[in-house]
């Protein structure tokens, strides 16, 4: 528990690595869930904070790959 302490530190390099990765895969999927019309996983997406793990599960699995025009 010691170690998720100090990493969760606002001085600690890793937490703002994780803000990153955060803020990259948000956007990414953000973005496509946008383009497809995708309301509710847009809603879930923006609320939810899972450093990733949901935004990426969505990319994989969820998205639509038909482009929209």
């Amino acid at each position: 528990m010691d170690v998720i302490t100090q990493i969760m530190n606002y001085n600690h390099p890793v937490f703002y690595l994780m803000i990153a990765w955060s803020f990259i895969w948000k956007g990414i999927a953000l973005w496509h869930a946008a383009r497809h019309h995708q309301k509710a996983w847009f809603i879930v997406i923006l609320l939810v904070n899972t450093i990733g793990v949901l935004e990426i599960i969505y990319l994989l699995f969820f998205k639509k790959y038909k482009s929209v025009n």
